[in-house]
């Protein structure tokens, strides 16, 4: 069997996995501007533990397939969870909390998923599934902080800088994912990212895919 078949037959497993991270990550975005003020997630069916939900075609499944397949890495998204600021009670405040959210409940996620395959003997399949699934909660969570829009990084950042930065650093958006994608392909980005997701998943319990 070579490693494109074994990848082909590993994809559900990953995707089903990749997909119990993203509801958890786009709720924590839901709900964090539904306390804030914002109904936009929870009128729009998007603040549900719900994946289908979540998920859109190209981002969450293609996407991730071809990457997966290529290379053993991925880069996903799930649908994004529409926020009005408009309504919030402090928008350049609120934004920061919303953004930084998704991945802080990813983190929590693969902290408490670390604490339980620590004091419950797991069999070996459950072990590596839930160890998996910290891995991958991890890199949801680093690459999000990655501070390019449309990233939660990007809000976080946006958040804190003067309103005039803010404006023209948003301005990005339209072009963020293919500056990812070209720091991932040429500019060996994923160099620079793995030393963290590998030390944090760890550090959690967990093992790489």
């Amino acid at each position: 069997m070579n490693i494109v078949t074994a990848r082909l037959i590993f994809f559900p497993i990953f995707f089903a996995l990749l997909m119990v991270a993203m509801t958890v990550h786009e709720f924590a975005h839901g709900w964090v501007a539904y306390r804030l003020g914002d109904t936009t997630a929870k009128y729009s069916g998007r603040l549900t533990l719900n994946p289908f939900a979540h998920i859109d075609l190209y981002w969450t499944l293609l996407l991730p397939l071809l990457f997966f397949v290529s290379s053993g890495f991925f880069i996903a998204a799930a649908k994004p969870v529409p926020i009005n600021y408009r309504v919030l009670k402090n928008p350049k405040k609120d934004i920061v909390w919303i953004g930084a959210s998704g991945p802080l409940a990813n983190f929590i996620c693969a902290a408490i998923l670390g604490f339980l395959i620590r004091l419950i003997p797991f069999n070996l399949a459950l072990a590596s599934l839930i160890g998996n699934l910290i891995y991958i909660n991890v890199v949801l969570g680093v690459f999000n902080l990655i501070p390019i829009p449309p990233l939660d990084g990007s809000r976080v950042l946006m958040g804190m800088l003067p309103d005039n930065l803010s404006a023209r650093y948003a301005k990005l958006e339209p072009y963020g994912f293919l500056i990812i994608l070209f720091l991932f392909l040429f500019g060996n980005f994923a160099r620079f990212l793995f030393p963290t997701i590998l030390t944090i998943t760890y550090l959690l319990g967990g093992a790489p895919l």
